[in-house]
């Protein structure tokens, strides 16, 4: 599904130049579950940022699903962006002023769905996760565990291939992180791929394989029996 090849990222103004990610090679297969750690500033987030086509890498390849994406325009980015990738957050993302329900619906706007077809999508969707009775809520409304279940909804309505999360359990009590895990293992359980950046070593040893990053390198990487809640 994924494949970088020697791929930097390089962050430049005119004093100083900074190098977030140094010639990393990595594969991750379909229906994979990867946890990605290290300490802040390694280069974890922009790595996620790189995989989810949200930014371009300055040199290497970055093949995707087959395709060469590395070069792509932010046009195309999106286009493969919005047909086959799922973001979580640490910070939630929802937007105030909508409920619930629009607020998983929204992806599926971009798709060109039908009205009908939106609806049947994101009830199936909110019920799975147990929160159809607060689709008409409003973000504030709801609990920091119940919003963060909200953002999954959200980012597995369309369906996709791949779901990056990063730190999804930052901002949640223990209770709610392993409730977020636990729907994350879900997914992968379905056949989604997920790549998951934690702090937490507990939280990793949910994925099949942990890659460690430092300075902006790969610097081991764990192949594991993922653990079970």
């Amino acid at each position: 599904m994924i494949k970088l090849v020697n791929l930097k990222k390089v962050f430049a103004t005119e004093e100083v130049e900074t190098t977030a990610l140094n010639s990393i090679n990595l594969e991750v297969n379909e229906g994979e579950y990867v946890a990605i750690m290290g300490p802040s500033g390694c280069g974890k987030s922009t790595l996620l940022n790189v995989l989810g086509l949200i930014d371009q890498p300055t040199s290497g390849d970055y093949f995707f699903l087959g395709q060469e994406v590395s070069k792509f325009s932010e046009r195309k980015r999106a286009s493969l962006r919005k047909n086959n990738i799922g973001f979580v957050f640490q910070s939630f993302n929802l937007i105030d002023e909508l409920t619930v329900f629009e607020n998983v619906e929204l992806p599926l706007l971009y798709l060109g769905l039908t009205v009908a077809e939106r609806k049947k999508r994101v009830s199936e969707t909110l019920g799975h996760m147990a929160l159809m009775a607060r689709r008409n809520h409003f973000p504030q409304q709801l609990s920091g565990g119940q919003q963060q279940r909200v953002a999954v909804a959200r980012a597995v309505v369309t369906k996709p291939k791949l779901i990056l999360a990063d730190e999804p359990t930052g901002n949640l009590d223990s209770t709610h992180g392993e409730e977020v895990m636990k729907l994350l293992g879900e997914l992968h359980e379905q056949g989604t791929a997920v790549l998951m950046v934690t702090h937490s070593p507990v939280y990793a040893e949910y994925a099949q394989r942990i890659i460690h990053l430092f300075d902006g390198n790969i610097v081991s990487e764990n192949i594991q029996k993922p653990f079970k809640i």
